[in-house]
């Protein structure tokens, strides 16, 4: 999906889904996962809280990060950067600035920023943000781990899904009542309509303890027969679903759906219940 109009930068993932939810932007685009550490949790939380909103689209990129530090700077006594970030370049520093210390902020961007105010001594940031501060990069293309990556979602508010492609991914979030076996009881529904399952998270619920919502990533499309019959089977299992959006996957791999099974045995029901079939 191709977009023109301006972009809008946030300080952290809830102000910018924030204003998607009251208007002042029409989409947002936030990270859900990275190969190296995982779900992003302040993305997951922010999905849920308050008004729907619908992921489009999803796009991968290759993470690597710059150490930018104020024109001058000789001595590194602290660097900070979001708390995703330290973590992938968490060997790099204890390598390269041993005794420094790492302190967490709100964003890779909010950090340069505190860093060209003289709050911090380096900032770990993507590459770009040399040109939108004044600030000289001390290292380049820093990471621990080769080939890490992260994947990023596209939301709006709700409204007209994107069509099927037959390369596509689904995501809800389930909050499932505290019962032996009820996960299994989610994951069974999924298996015997051969779906897919690409991501499985849980996050306790805010005040709940020993409650859990479940985020579920599926491949395929609501519009597809056995997809819908399977939210609807999840529906049953749980207090609350929320539709997190049916959208084209990154790597366009096609996916293996079985539709005209699922199709064929719909319309056998329907002549069945016209008195047609027997």
């Amino acid at each position: 999906m191709r977009f023109d109009g301006d972009l809008v930068p946030f300080e952290t993932i809830p102000l910018a889904i924030a204003a998607l939810r009251t208007g002042d932007t029409e989409f947002a685009c936030v990270p859900i996962e990275n190969s190296v550490e995982g779900a992003v949790p302040a993305t997951l939380d922010a999905l849920v809280r308050d008004e729907p909103v619908v992921a489009v689209a999803e796009t991968v990129l290759d993470v690597r990060f710059s150490v930018l530090v104020r024109p001058g700077t000789t001595e590194i006594k602290t660097i900070a950067s979001h708390p995703h970030a330290l973590a992938q370049v968490r060997e790099w520093i204890a390598a390269q600035l041993p005794g420094v210390t790492s302190i967490a902020t709100s964003s890779t961007a909010g950090a340069a920023a505190a860093v060209e105010r003289g709050e911090f001594d380096a900032a770990v940031t993507a590459p770009v943000a040399v040109h939108h501060y004044k600030l000289d990069e001390y290292a380049t293309d820093v990471l621990d781990v080769p080939d890490a990556r992260t994947r990023f979602l596209l939301l709006r508010l709700p409204g007209a899904l994107p069509e099927p492609t037959g390369a596509d991914r689904t995501s809800v979030v389930v909050t499932t009542p505290n019962r032996v076996g009820v996960l299994s009881e989610l994951l069974t529904e999924l298996a015997l309509r051969g779906i897919n399952l690409t991501g499985l998270e849980s996050r306790p619920m805010k005040g709940k303890l020993g409650t859990y919502r479940f985020y579920i990533d599926v491949e395929g499309h609501i519009a597809e027969p056995r997809i819908g019959d399977a939210l609807a089977a999840l529906h049953r299992h749980s207090d609350e679903i929320r539709f997190l959006g049916s959208y084209p996957k990154a790597d366009r791999e096609p996916v293996e759906a079985h539709n005209e099974e699922f199709a064929a045995a719909a319309s056998w029901v329907d002549a069945v219940r016209e008195g047609k079939r027997g």
